[in-house]
């Protein structure tokens, strides 16, 4: 039984919002705060200054797409990393997006974005006592605000200025929801994500598809494939495609090097595609009800496109303030630091730009609302915080796995991602691998600013930080918000352990496959 989200309502909170942050970033400028040029992110408290830098931008260019980032690559061994039973918050806060849905009591309760938040705060409370108890109240800050201006806000910031100038974007069509449409739809998501972002892409394309599938009741397998291909596994070739592949270009990786991805891309989206195509065709599709399929194949709708004139500039303008906009960097053919938080201003302004000259009957007819993105901005808000001990953990101690050859590094670095989220793993991998590598030789990859990698490690590390974020919800943010979409659609969609279920059993063969084959 299909429902709605609540009306739209008056944009002018969010745009009256916008308009002081704006207006206080423009007086804080004005006040020379916060300094422009050679500044870095700010250092995690679990390892030394410079090492402790090199880990927080990792880990905030990654999630944002486009945090800080610098040369560090100091002592990482000085202060020794965060006990292991810090990691327990974090466990528990996997657990309660696992099972609170399942449960009776909870499952009502759970749905409240702000009960959502309340689980997440207090863990992250949690482990930010940790530090004050056992290192001060210096380091208790320092990770917050590593966690929160280096990481979260950045992220929070893209996804939502993606979500909101995408939802402007109406792609109004009811298609046959044949096998075939349905897979047209997954492989144009999977070709546009690497160069629109996922996030973009997903949020594109999901509704359309929605849509078109909403005579149908057998509609579940087509949204896991959608967020296994679009939302995770078609961002492989350009660094804009997914903040792991953005923290490498920032980390001296050539802009145009992820296309030498081609081949594992084409395998993996192929494959995907095709089982999806057979799953369709010859299960899902023919337990459909003569009834439904009737009304499908008479309720059809030609394609149109309304809203792309405006937002696709401005998803463009987003992209490259995400590119150009790098405080740690000098804009290029220039001198001119951007700086800090400028890059996020920016996006916010074209959110703005997209809610007051954009068309608002578009957004009504999208069902367009807030709810997805703050299901994402609550549950990350946590996730942040509680994940700073883990990654300290292994950036203290990853040297010391016996991860050397491609294989170990993307399974580890897969599964990893599975559970951290993505971008954050990839920096941790990255830098052990950078550390093996300190001249050049056969495969070895030289990258901006001198350093050198292992080119068959750094494949590895991008195919498992990319494709595997798909194993779970949390694995990369599209992930929730195409879920919440297609539950506020009325789509019955898996919990996170249902959902586990489907990567497991599809998307770990074909990885295994892919492994034996091209590393």
């Amino acid at each position: 039984m299909s429902h709605h989200p609540p009306s739209l309502g008056s944009q002018k909170p969010v745009i009256g919002a916008i308009f002081v942050l704006v207006a206080l970033y423009v007086v804080a400028l004005a006040m020379h705060w916060p300094p422009v040029a050679g500044h870095e992110t700010h250092p995690s408290p679990e390892v030394t200054d410079a090492a402790d830098s090199t880990a927080a931008e990792h880990a905030a260019e990654d999630e944002a797409h486009a945090d800080s980032s610098a040369d560090a690559h100091g002592d990482a061994h000085a202060v020794a990393p965060p006990p292991f039973y810090t990691v327990v918050p974090f466990i528990l806060l996997l657990g309660a997006i696992a099972v609170f849905p399942l449960i009776p009591f909870t499952s009502h309760w759970w749905e409240s974005n702000r009960n959502r938040f309340i689980v997440a705060a207090t863990l992250g409370v949690l482990t930010l006592l940790w530090y004050f108890t056992q290192r001060g109240a210096g380091e208790a800050l320092h990770t917050f605000e590593h966690a929160m201006l280096g990481e979260y806000i950045p992220f929070i910031v893209l996804l939502f200025s993606l979500y909101t100038i995408s939802g402007g974007i109406r792609i109004e069509c009811d298609l046959k929801a044949r096998p075939l449409v349905n897979t047209a739809f997954i492989a144009v998501g999977g070709s546009l994500a690497s160069f629109i972002g996922t996030t973009g892409a997903a949020m594109l394309l999901i509704r359309p598809l929605l849509e078109t599938n909403r005579e149908r009741r057998h509609v579940v397998h087509t949204v896991v494939f959608f967020i296994f291909v679009v939302c995770n596994c078609g961002g492989l070739l350009l660094p804009i495609g997914d903040p792991p592949l953005f923290l490498g270009y920032l980390r001296g990786v050539e802009f145009f090097w992820t296309f030498h991805l081609f081949k594992e891309w084409m395998f993996v989206n192929g494959l995907l595609l095709a089982i999806y195509y057979c799953w369709d065709t010859f299960y899902a599709y023919r337990r459909e009800t003569l009834e439904d399929v009737a009304r499908d194949e008479t309720n059809v709708r030609p394609l149109r496109i309304s809203g792309l004139g405006l937002n696709g500039l401005l998803l463009v303008g987003v992209i490259l303030s995400v590119a150009f906009l790098d405080p740690s960097k000098a804009v290029p053919g220039t001198n001119w630091h951007a700086p800090p938080f400028l890059r996020e201003i920016v996006q916010l302004s074209l959110v703005a730009v997209s809610l007051l000259f954009g068309a608002m009957n578009i957004r009504q007819q999208n069902h367009f609302n807030y709810h997805a993105i703050v299901e994402v901005a609550a549950l990350f808000f946590g996730i942040f915080i509680c994940m700073q001990p883990a990654l300290a953990i292994l950036d203290a101690q990853g040297s010391q796995l016996g991860i050397d050859t491609p294989q170990k590094f993307f399974w580890c670095t897969g599964v990893l991602s599975s559970v951290l989220d993505n971008a954050p793993t990839y920096v941790v991998f990255f830098e052990t691998a950078n550390a093996m590598t300190h001249e050049p030789g056969p495969g070895i990859l030289q990258l901006i600013g001198g350093h050198f990698i292992r080119e068959d490690l750094l494949i590895a590390i991008s195919l498992g930080a990319v494709f595997m974020g798909a194993m779970t919800y949390i694995g990369n943010g599209p992930n929730f918000m195409v879920k919440a979409i297609a539950e506020s659609s009325g789509v019955r969609m898996p919990s996170f352990f249902g959902y586990m279920l489907y990567s497991v059993l599809i998307l770990l063969p074909v990885f295994v496959v892919m492994t034996l084959v091209f590393l």
